[in-house]
């Protein structure tokens, strides 16, 4: 992997401040343009940035700018870095420890099971397996499914946490939303609930069917036998 320079601009104005470089030179070696070296050093351009030197952080020696301080046509080459940074390993199966391998198979079953919207291509970047082993696991056709036991993979320590979070997460946007069936529904349709018939005996109904004469004739027979009762208790 080629070596990338750091801080261009910065490292450009400390070269035209401190070197006999040429702008082409200072250009080539900070990937600008020699127009753009030119107005730094006409003091156009990059105001207010410091320079940087380059000799201090490791990316060029004195014996490379002195060499293309005598040739023109010298082309600056940045110094090897004296610590080499591991290049990040490309995305694949995850590798997966010899002395966690035999669990490996209950974690499948174990992810098969409770995040069945999980691709198998997901579930070999989470556990370190082949499609193939996912698929007699789920079919139930594993030499050993027998004495299999689900286990989460993150108890196991074949994956972390965020990466099974993450990987769920993927799959639950691709995944279509849950019909009523699946959700098990109890609750009735609003059509239905409104059109039950409701049936209430009203007092005020029955009241209007009684007769008001015959109430008022009783009430008149009430008062006519009063003043009769009293007049026995006098005697």
């Amino acid at each position: 992997m080629a070596q990338q320079l750091l801080m261009p601009k910065a490292t450009a104005i400390w070269l035209v401040d401190n070197t006999a470089l040429s702008f082409d030179q200072i250009a080539q070696f900070c990937k600008l343009h020699p127009l753009e070296v030119k107005a730094i050093a006409d003091g156009e351009a990059a105001q207010g940035i410091k320079g940087l030197d380059p000799i201090a952080t490791g990316q060029l020696s004195r014996d490379e700018i002195a060499r293309a301080e005598a040739n023109p046509n010298h082309k600056l080459k940045i110094s090897e870095p004296k610590v080499r940074v591991p290049e990040s390993k490309r995305r694949g199966p995850r590798y997966t420890p010899v002395s966690k391998r035999q669990d490996r198979p209950n974690a499948i079953l174990w992810l098969v099971r409770n995040h069945p919207e999980l691709k198998d291509a997901q579930i070999s970047r989470l556990v370190g397996t082949t499609k193939s082993t996912i698929e007699q696991i789920r079919d139930r056709t594993h030499w050993n499914s027998t004495n299999l036991t689900p286990m989460d993979p993150v108890t196991l320590g074949l994956c972390s946490q965020i990466d099974l979070d993450m990987e769920v997460e993927k799959a639950a946007k691709g995944r279509p939303l849950p019909t009523a069936a699946e959700l098990g529904a109890t609750l009735q349709p609003a059509q239905e609930t409104e059109k039950l018939g409701f049936s209430y005996d009203r007092d005020d109904e029955k009241e209007k069917e009684i007769d008001a004469d015959a109430v008022f004739a009783k009430l008149k027979s009430l008062k006519s036998t009063t003043p009769d009762e009293d007049d026995d208790d006098r005697y």
